[in-house]
């Protein structure tokens, strides 16, 4: 464990009800930023944000398209890449609340497993032959009724993930 985290008091941050600096009406990267001495004054040293990758958003961007996209509601690479510079700056620390265990039906890992023949993909998400189906007669495993979420399989995501830097 990250010696830091021992004495971590975290803020959690949903970032579409957050701060919003652009006037879309939902809360952006950047007011987080413009928040971090606000935070820090609360006695805060760490934030945990709420899902902002890529996603079509059916679950509150725990819906995954995209590992290695920001959504763009929130701002862009670089605005994300600011914000961790500046809360590093303030000595603060930022996780990223990452859902290995399922992704959006639109993720290109998904996209390419439910095609009949074998590839690389294939053994990424739990299929079955039961009952338990996601939608359009898929016999894939949804996450909580979400036929837009397919359950992947953790043993053959997690090392792949694992090796994912921001």
């Amino acid at each position: 464990m990250a010696t830091w985290l021992k004495d971590a008091i975290f803020y959690e941050i949903y970032p579409q009800s957050f701060y919003d600096t652009n006037g879309d009406g939902i809360g952006d990267f950047n007011g987080i930023t413009a928040k971090l001495d606000y935070i820090k004054s609360l006695g805060c040293n760490a934030i945990w944000m709420n899902p902002c990758f890529d996603s079509p958003f059916s679950d509150a961007g725990y819906d995954v398209r995209d590992y290695k996209k920001v959504a763009e509601r929130y701002g862009t690479m670089d605005d994300i890449k600011n914000l961790f510079t500046e809360a590093h700056k303030r000595d603060m620390h930022i996780l990223l609340d990452l859902v290995p265990g399922h992704t959006s039906e639109e993720h290109a890992w998904f996209t390419e497993s439910k095609k009949p023949e074998t590839n690389e993909y294939t053994d990424r998400y739990m299929w079955t032959d039961g009952w338990l189906c996601g939608g359009a007669g898929l016999n894939y495993i949804a996450v909580r009724h979400l036929e837009m979420q397919p359950t992947s399989s953790i043993s053959s995501n997690a090392s792949r993930l694992s090796t994912m830097v921001f």
